[in-house]
């Protein structure tokens, strides 16, 4: 029936089948899933899969805010990532891998049975926090610079196009722009972990040379760093980080402050933050465009009393709700308090790996004012770190602050209100010490669900 549906022979007009025809579940029927078929039948396997229920969910997703951004590296559909493997005359790296090594780290399936579990792959991470919304190909091409590695340091242009130069008569680069903007998606260069950190450490911008151009195409955001592809949960989890720049999220933590992270504790865990090896919060998901319509709730003033559940953020059911201050604005770029229950499974598994303090399931909120700003060239959040409206420590407004920081997430009995550090709208001072207008009580963990309820403060 598959084989004749995709010839055109026949229809498949059950929605069941339909649904189940996508048996290694990329979100597409074709000739993959037919040699996939194919293959169970031949070795007689069992594959579980076939004639489970449609999942009763609204896959109409938002559309992603954060295109508003400029950037290069869709958050939505289909985006690819060009791996550039370099090393130099006088910089190499110990142990090379070879070209489909590299594709495998970055690109290879999801298998929470892998040590390096969520990092097993850039792909799987970002296809898990999505809800499979984003889907991240890509290939890897190993090269030696002409140059020593100094003559890049400040140069990294002529590294990019000497690169892309040796490539592009053995490969077509327009293939690697799958939003259709004219530009290649995103790039990374990694060289060895022996290169200067001064000049090397992992970072992400646009490409310095407009003018430049590969088969037909521009070249869209770049990354730089020095991380070894070897330690791979070291490795995907910096470029995964990296390439939220490329999608248009700034970095969360401080700049100038002597503390280094933004938001902290245990309900302090953000990949955009100064810790890296978790999971994308609420705020950044709804950005990218991560939610479907159904899974974002708005509380209303109005209603009075109203409660709400929420679910695993860590799962493909993870929503969210918003209680704005005043009229929520367009693309949920304005002052709000958004919230969600996060916990210590699926992309947040590995964090307690790598930080002194254990991940702490349950209700976080974080405080957004994610205003955007036009300076004549470019597009950004204007107050974030880096901007000429923030001071880059902790004082003042902030794209996002946790409310609560420092403390553990909330959890059932718990009541927030303007007691609570941090839960309040900014003043004319940029403090938070305007009454937020209500309060939340949490309520009971059942089902991988808390219960919220939202009602009008006394005060």
């Amino acid at each position: 029936m598959l084989q004749k549906c995709l010839i055109g022979a026949e229809d498949i007009e059950n929605e069941t089948l339909i649904y189940n025809a996508d048996v290694i579940e990329d979100g597409k029927v074709n000739c993959f899933d037919l040699a996939f078929l194919k293959s169970c039948l031949k070795n007689e396997e069992e594959w579980i899969g076939i004639y489970e229920e449609i999942p009763e969910q609204n896959e109409d997703f938002i559309s992603a805010p954060i295109k508003e951004i400029d950037a290069s590296l869709p958050s939505q559909g289909d985006a690819a990532l060009v791996i550039f493997y370099v090393d130099f005359p006088d910089c190499s790296f110990a142990n090379k891998l070879s070209e489909s090594e590299v594709d495998n780290i970055a690109f290879g399936s999801e298998n929470a049975d892998s040590s390096n579990y969520p990092f097993e792959s850039m792909s799987a991470f970002y296809g898990r926090s999505s809800k499979g919304n984003m889907n991240l190909t890509g290939k890897t091409f190993s090269y030696t610079a002409k140059n020593s590695i100094t003559y890049y340091n400040d140069n990294k242009v002529a590294l990019a196009e000497e690169c892309f130069e040796a490539f592009k008569d053995s490969a077509d680069f327009s293939e690697f722009d799958k939003n259709g903007d004219g530009k290649v998606d995103a790039t990374l260069f990694t060289v060895p972990p022996t290169a200067s950190e001064d000049y090397w450490w992992p970072c992400a911008g646009a490409f310095g040379d407009a003018e430049y151009s590969v088969d037909g195409v521009n070249v869209g955001h770049i990354i730089t760093g020095n991380v070894d592809p070897t330690d791979i949960t070291n490795f995907n989890s910096s470029y995964l980080h990296e390439m939220g720049h490329c999608m248009g999220l700034p970095d969360y933590y401080l700049y100038s402050s002597t503390d280094f992270d933004s938001m902290h504790g245990p309900a302090g865990m953000e990949l955009m933050d100064a810790d890296v090896y978790s999971d994308f919060c609420s705020f950044s998901k709804l950005m990218l465009g991560w939610y479907r319509k159904n899974q974002i709730s708005v509380y209303d003033y109005s209603k009075g009393e109203q409660t709400f559940t929420l679910k695993n953020a860590q799962t493909d059911s993870g929503n969210c709700v918003i209680i704005p201050y005043g009229e929520l604005g367009e693309n949920y770029f304005s002052e709000y308090f958004i919230i969600e229950y996060s916990t210590d499974g699926g992309n947040n598994t590995g964090i307690a790996n790598h930080r002194w303090e254990n991940v702490d399931s349950g209700i976080r909120i974080h405080h957004i004012k994610s205003d955007v700003h036009n300076n004549g060239w470019w597009s950004f959040f204007k107050y974030q770190n880096g901007s000429e409206f923030t001071n880059n420590d902790d004082d003042g407004i902030r794209l996002i602050r946790l409310v609560n920081d420092g403390g553990d997430s909330f959890k059932t009995g718990d009541k927030i209100n303007n007691s609570v550090s941090g839960f309040g709208w900014y003043d004319d001072s940029e403090n938070e010490s305007v009454d937020a207008g209500v309060e939340i009580t949490v309520g009971e963990l059942t089902d991988d669900g808390y219960s919220i309820t939202i009602s009008p403060s006394s005060n």
